[in-house]
């Protein structure tokens, strides 16, 4: 176990971890919302550092960047857990399962594997990287040391301090925009919107981002919602910030049927009436 970063100790052991917006006040032997953060005796320790899920060489396309070294491979590594708990989460079996298997890993391993493998960088993915924060801060500061870029393939929902305790070593991020709505987040992803507006808006003047947002059917496709989307990115990020709008299929604790192509089409017409880069993606 590793102890984790922004956390402060209150009466009784109980202690209050800093690092999302859920700000969970953990008693003695309890964990986060994130299912991988536990106070144990009155210190909270990260039950996932050096601890993967999986290892793999992805296209970066894969992430979603496209515009960020198109056509390159990247090594991109995950863990279990999220502090989201999306009903429609497409890698649930890793995110929302909290004993799922793991293998044991090392920063220098990582940064190691990276550069035999002739990647460019290091993606931090398949589940949320925020809630693995300790090591993959320590795993990006290696990577920079070595020539590496990083990646963060993420929800945003993290608060500012942490957020601005990572970006240096940041070049990229894929953000998930999962709805305009503030009521989907609560209801459907157990999160906030506001957050992850304020997270969008920070990370695009320290590096390079994308944003994806999930189309599904009767909740976050309508004209309305996407006019809405569409127009605070133009307004808050202006026309060059990529947006991908990728097909929702059943996945997870949600069975509404996938999202017509149709649906998608009108969307990318829509979006790009104001921003200059639009990808449908999952068709």
């Amino acid at each position: 176990m590793h102890e984790a970063l922004y956390y402060e100790k209150l009466g009784n052991k109980k202690v209050h971890c800093r690092l999302c917006p859920y700000e969970c006040q953990i008693p003695a032997g309890g964990k986060g919302a994130c299912g991988v953060r536990q106070n144990k005796d009155g210190i909270l320790y990260s039950l996932v550092y050096g601890k993967t899920t999986g290892m793999a060489l992805d296209p970066i396309e894969k992430k979603p960047l496209y515009r960020y070294h198109p056509g390159e491979f990247i090594l991109s590594i995950g863990t279990r857990g999220c502090n989201l708990h999306c009903d429609f989460c497409q890698n649930w079996h890793i995110s929302q399962e909290v004993g799922a298997p793991t293998e044991e890993t090392t920063s220098e391993e990582v940064v190691k594997a990276a550069k035999e493998l002739h990647s460019f960088g290091i993606a931090y993915t398949y589940n949320e990287p925020f809630i693995w924060y300790e090591f993959v801060l320590d795993t990006a500061k290696m990577a920079k040391q070595n020539g590496l870029e990083n990646v963060l393939v993420t929800n945003g929902f993290v608060n500012m301090e942490p957020l601005k305790g990572i970006l240096p070593f940041i070049d990229a991020m894929n953000i998930d925009l999962k709805s305009f709505d503030e009521d989907f987040y609560i209801k459907v992803c157990k999160g906030r919107l506001k957050p992850v507006l304020d997270v969008i808006k920070l990370s695009a003047k320290k590096c390079h981002i994308e944003l994806t947002n999930l189309i599904i059917p009767t909740l976050n496709d309508s004209e309305g919602s996407i006019r809405k989307m569409v127009d605070w990115i133009y307004e808050n990020l202006g026309t060059e910030v990529p947006l991908h709008l990728s097909r929702y299929f059943p996945c997870y604790k949600m069975e509404l049927p996938p999202t017509p192509a149709e649906t998608l089409k009108r969307a990318e017409k829509i979006a790009k009436e104001k921003l200059k880069y639009v990808y449908v993606g999952n068709v």
